[in-house]
């Protein structure tokens, strides 16, 4: 793989990975915590998803949730659910102003294991995956370090990105009120449930 076609799937992946999906909505109500172990939480559980879908793909588990409309359902269903628990827990949460370091009501370990769900219970990451990644493998070349680059550029680029949401979250609580945080969480969920719903849509291909 040349540095080239790093930077080409940088680039791609990087459109992609801006754009406020599930994991990144979980980092902006992380940063408002102003809690670096939550948010660091979160952006771990996130990197080590990237690392396992990836991982997926390259043995073929991809192709198989593509084949199986069974298995492509089970997914996306239990990941719309887990969708829209996460906006219900994220609406009724309590909102008070914090205090940069102190805990707060989400802990890292919670943190960390919401972000690598919401990825893997999501089958269109796993199908985005399968289609995008094979272009960018060189065929002739040994593929298991092609993946394993790939990999680790996509769980860093989602740290920097998660890193970017993460910061806005904790301007947002050092200037906001507790009124407008509270609004900023349940924005947040409102969200949350609009993303279950396009998945819960979201028809497999062989249909």
């Amino acid at each position: 793989m040349t540095l080239t076609t790093l930077l080409l799937y940088l680039f791609a992946c990087f459109a992609v990975t801006v754009m406020p999906g599930p994991t990144m909505l979980l980092a902006l109500t992380n940063g408002a915590s102003r809690n670096h172990r939550v948010v660091l939480g979160g952006m771990l559980g996130a990197a080590l998803s990237d690392l396992l879908l990836i991982g997926a793909v390259a043995i073929g588990l991809g192709a198989l949730l593509a084949a199986s409309e069974q298995l492509f359902s089970l997914v996306k269903w239990l990941g719309s659910a887990y969708l829209l628990w996460l906006a219900w827990q994220l609406w009724r949460s309590p909102v008070a102003l914090p205090v940069a370091g102190t805990p707060g009501g989400v802990s890292a370990r919670r943190a960390f294991t919401r972000s690598l769900l919401v990825a893997l219970s999501n089958p269109k990451g796993l199908l985005f995956f399968s289609a995008f990644l094979p272009q960018f493998i060189d065929t002739a070349a040994p593929q298991a370090a092609q993946y394993l680059t790939l990999a680790l550029a996509t769980a860093l680029l989602d740290v920097a990105v998660m890193g970017g949401y993460a910061l806005g979250g904790a301007q947002a609580a050092r200037l906001l009120s507790t009124r407008w945080l509270r609004h900023l969480n349940r924005g947040c969920a409102a969200m949350l449930v609009s993303l279950a719903g396009l998945l819960a849509a979201y028809r497999h291909a062989s249909r």
